[in-house]
């Protein structure tokens, strides 16, 4: 400071000199009386002028007679041409010059357009590229947002069901916590670790879990964000990003969807060149190398599309562990459903177990939004605490979607429906491998289903066997088996269940290998990513007309004897399927137990539901 201080002073001394050197300018400039041409004539043929000084376009003089307070009077006029002023002048006209515009004039209306326009360009920047507000200035800078040690309230408490995931996890918390004593054998930390799994799973929540147990900052950005309109932004956000990272270290980077940013190269359509999705994978890849796993940088990133990204990114010493966060078995239903409760009062009666058992395929993103949507049955019917029933119809809505009573049918396609469904419950029933049959209904519910049967799986299955396949078809036909049983016609109500049928058996016969008249050969691969479904796409056939040919015949006669096996067990049984259709009619729904009843001949009681009797609109 005592450097910068004579510097300083003296700019201050030059700043007021400057700015007593402008005042007493205008100053002088402000007693000068602007006067018309045909004025200053008069005078000076009058000999009044004392004095004057011409420049090309104006004449500045002062007077011969000083004014009323003594001071010597100063003048100033344009000029006119001599000619133009004769004339004006034999006619008696006022005539005056008008001045060109000055140097401050005609730098200003080259500059203030100009003004205009950037402004004008920095404010629709800052609309259209700006995000959060940061504006073009901010463009290549990261969008990550940094949580410090002390805002990351998550903790494993927190997370559950993925309790072989929280393990591995485990020796990246207590490398962050003492660095030096984790790596006193040499040992050090993976650069990288990806975690995998289907979406829903709490990939990010187990990210987040890992920066509050190890309590450091927390940097996390998706993937998408940096992907831009520019080409080189991606990258320069890159660097940006760790840049961030090595100032906040020992800190944790997490980068959801890593697919956004990570997809293969060489697949792009753009042809010549590097588009700006490579450029931004070459920088991650480059920043991967560089930086030292001793400076406390730990990179967590997820994704549910790992067989897209590129080989490159997943090599050892850059993503060098991969995780697997896959849908929670019973056990981790119960541990999920059992976190999710704490937050909503529940009745005593209600067991997680019973309420796992009937949620397989669930998510952890799943199980919660079970626990809200029978949070808010429970207080629409303005119950105390929520009860089985609630979280029975919240299954069903998350499964079926949501049930419409304001779709009426006719009675033709209720009677219709009804058999159809029975007919699936039916043929579950008495299908030893097929799932317990919970609830039959009629009642519509979501975009297209006009009717349901849920199944309750009595545990996981990982294996299917070939006879549970045969099982899974002939439960899916039992619906257009009775309707060819009892109806003259059939209908479209078995659209979708036609569809999965002859997805099993074509997948039974040229991917599994379950035909013996084709061997055991796998003529198609599995064209689904890994860990969900995707939209079919088109593939080669690799095999000849005449094997296609056999393969055809083979689905057909899979899903032809599962067909008539389902009608089988209905022809023996047509008197089960008349009463429970008539009592599906009546009541629009029935329980497993009720069905079960009505099966071996017992009467049910209870309340009946009236059907709707709605006019169409």
């Amino acid at each position: 400071m005592k450097r910068q201080w004579p510097f300083t002073f003296w700019y201050m001394v030059v700043a007021m000199a400057l700015v007593v050197a402008l005042q007493e300018y205008l100053g002088a400039r402000a007693s000068i009386e602007t006067i018309p041409y045909s004025q200053f004539e008069q005078a000076l043929a009058a000999g009044d002028v004392a004095e004057v000084t011409v420049s090309d376009a104006a004449i500045e003089g002062t007077y011969r007679i000083p004014g009323a307070d003594g001071k010597q009077r100063r003048f100033r006029t344009v000029r006119v041409p001599a000619e133009l002023s004769k004339a004006l002048a034999d006619a008696k006209v006022v005539y005056r010059g008008e001045p060109g515009p000055g140097l401050l004039e005609r730098a200003l209306g080259w500059i203030l357009p100009m003004v205009l326009l950037v402004v004008l360009w920095l404010f629709l920047s800052q609309r259209i590229l700006g995000d959060r507000g940061a504006g073009v200035m901010r463009i290549g800078k990261s969008n990550a947002k940094v949580f410090m040690e002390k805002s990351i309230p998550t903790t494993f408490a927190d997370v559950a069901g993925v309790d072989e995931a929280k393990d591995e996890l485990a020796e990246i918390i207590a490398f962050l916590k003492d660095p030096k004593g984790y790596g006193r054998l040499g040992a050090h930390v993976p650069k990288g670790i990806l975690l995998v799994g289907p979406p829903g799973t709490g990939k990010t929540l187990l990210a987040r879990a890992v920066a509050g147990e190890a309590g450091v900052p927390f940097l996390s950005i998706n993937g998408s964000e940096f992907v831009e309109l520019f080409v080189g932004v991606g990258a320069a956000r890159v660097r940006d990003l760790f840049e961030q990272a090595r100032r906040h270290a020992p800190c944790i980077i997490f980068i959801d969807e890593l697919d956004a940013l990570g997809r293969a190269r060489g697949i792009s359509p753009v042809s010549g060149g590097q588009d700006e999705k490579e450029q931004t994978l070459n920088q991650l890849l480059s920043e991967l190398d560089g930086f030292d796993t001793k400076s406390g940088v730990v990179l967590l990133a997820a994704t549910n599309r790992p067989e897209i990204l590129d080989p490159a990114l997943l090599r050892s010493g850059r993503f060098d562990r991969q995780i697997l966060v896959d849908r929670p078995d019973k056990t981790g239903r119960i541990a999920i459903l059992a976190v999710h409760v704490r937050k909503v009062k529940l009745s005593d009666e209600i067991s997680l177990e019973e309420i796992a058992a009937m949620t397989t395929g669930f998510t952890g993103a799943d199980l919660a939004n079970l626990v809200n949507e029978a949070a808010l049955l429970a207080t629409r019917r303005n119950a105390s605490a929520i009860e089985q029933r609630d979280l029975n119809e919240a299954i069903e809505r998350i499964v079926a979607g949501l049930e419409k009573r304001t779709r009426v049918l006719s009675p033709s396609e209720r009677r219709a429906v009804a058999y159809h469904e029975i007919g699936h419950a039916l043929v579950a029933l008495a299908t030893p491998g097929a799932d317990k049959v919970q609830k039959v209904s009629i009642i519509p519910r979501g975009i297209s289903a006009l009717g349901y049967t849920i199944q309750r799986p009595t545990e996981d299955r990982f294996l299917m066997s070939r006879g549970d396949l045969v099982d899974r078809m002939t439960v899916l036909l039992g619906g257009r088996a009775a309707e060819s049983l009892v109806f003259e016609d059939i209908s479209t109500g078995a659209a979708d269940d036609l569809a999965k049928a002859t997805e099993i058996a074509r997948s039974m016969v040229v991917r599994y290998g379950m035909v013996p008249e084709l061997g055991q050969v796998s003529y198609e691969s599995d064209s689904a990513p890994l860990l969900g479904p995707t939209v079919d796409a088109w593939h080669p056939r690799r095999y000849s007309e005449s094997t296609a040919t056999t393969v055809d015949k083979a689905v057909r006669e899979l899903i032809d004897d599962a067909f008539l096996r389902a009608r089988g067990v209905l022809v023996g049984r047509r008197d089960a399927l008349d009463r429970a259709a008539a009592a599906l009619l009546q009541r629009e729904t029935l329980s497993g137990e009720e069905l079960a009843a009505l099966v071996a001949g017992v009467p049910i009681a209870g309340p009946v539901r009236a059907p709707l009797e709605r006019a169409p609109a």
